[in-house]
């Protein structure tokens, strides 16, 4: 007998299920009984599937029937398929009633960890077959990826006029200068930039374009650090504050625990302070899924519980018009 070759569009999924329940009940009639169609029309599904692609799927000449190698090679097929596709159907069927989905999220934010872990946490527990993933987003262009469907989430406070993306307010906070208690500075209840003229600035390790010290205080000032130090981690950045190494902008909720040991002072940027609005990124597409707006919802609760100093964020305006960017298409 000739190799076996299935030419594209001879074999539906309706033959798989055919061969399959020929294997598995060893007749055509209970076969028919079990898809819930006649043996005549089975009978016929038979042949014209066998005259297409040119070969004898069911020796007829034993009793029962059996099939031939090329039905094997079929019915092979059909155990590697039809479970994928019952699987994949059910999955549907939970995404159509908002129960499972994807939540891809990525951070732009090193503080955020601090309410993000038991916000997903709780959202978790709500939701276990929605599939969850987190990446700090430090490394990449995360909203590039949010378009293009790598991701789900970016929780952003830097929004851009991205087509098809909309931004969800999650809090406002206010950017405040984290100083040693003994240092000169921690009398002024706020500074001016050019106080910061001769201080090392300890920043994240995050692009100078990306800093909102840099673009809401010292540059509209045209006035520099003496030194810029980069850390990666919140409580390192906070010892060596404490330790008079530097001076650090952070969010004002990100410092409270350590205000409270009494090693470090607060001073607002200027007299109306630098206050920012932290997104919560999604794709227009996704915007009312049922688990994308628990998690907005979870991850409000959890901010509004835990964080303070922290206000609440009704639209994108608060913070001015959004940056601009040319649209990312692909």
């Amino acid at each position: 007998m000739s190799n076996f070759h299935i030419m594209p569009g001879m074999l539906e999924i309706k033959h798989l299920r055919t061969l399959s329940a020929i294997r598995d009940t060893g007749t055509l009639m209970e076969a028919a009984e079990l898809l819930h169609v006649t043996q005549s029309a089975l009978s016929h599904q038979l042949r014209h599937l066998e005259s297409r692609l040119g070969v004898p799927l069911l020796s007829r000449r034993t009793r029962p029937a059996r099939l031939t190698t090329a039905g094997l090679r079929i019915v092979a097929l059909a155990d590697d398929i039809l479970p994928r596709l019952r699987a994949t159907q059910l999955e549907l069927q939970k995404l159509a009633a908002g129960r499972t989905g994807r939540l891809y999220l990525a951070i732009e934010c090193h503080s955020c960890f601090q309410w993000l872990m038991p916000a997903l946490d709780a959202f978790r527990q709500d939701w276990p077959d929605v599939s969850l993933d987190l990446s700090a987003a430090f490394s990449f262009a995360p909203l590039p990826a949010l378009v293009r469907g790598d991701l789900d989430v970016v929780i952003t406070s830097d929004p851009l006029a991205l087509e098809h993306v909309e931004y969800l307010p999650l809090f406002r906070y206010e950017l405040v200068l984290a100083v040693a208690s003994s240092s000169p500075l921690a009398m002024h209840r706020y500074i001016v930039p050019e106080q910061l003229a001769d201080q090392v600035l300890i920043t994240y390790p995050v692009e100078r374009t990306r800093m909102d010290i840099f673009n809401y205080f010292l540059d509209p000032a045209d006035t520099e650090p003496a030194e810029v130090r980069k850390a990666e981690l919140t409580p390192v950045i906070a010892q060596l504050v404490a330790s008079r190494r530097g001076v650090a902008a952070l969010p004002n909720w990100a410092l409270t625990e350590y205000l409270q040991h009494g090693w470090l002072n607060v001073c607002h940027l200027g007299q109306q302070g630098v206050w920012r609005t932290l997104f919560a990124a999604v794709r227009q597409e996704d915007v009312d899924a049922d688990y994308i707006q628990a998690f907005i919802r979870q991850a409000r609760e959890t901010c509004f519980a835990s964080l303070s100093g922290i206000r609440k964020a009704d639209r994108p305006a608060d913070d001015g018009l959004l940056q601009t960017q040319t649209p990312v298409t692909s």
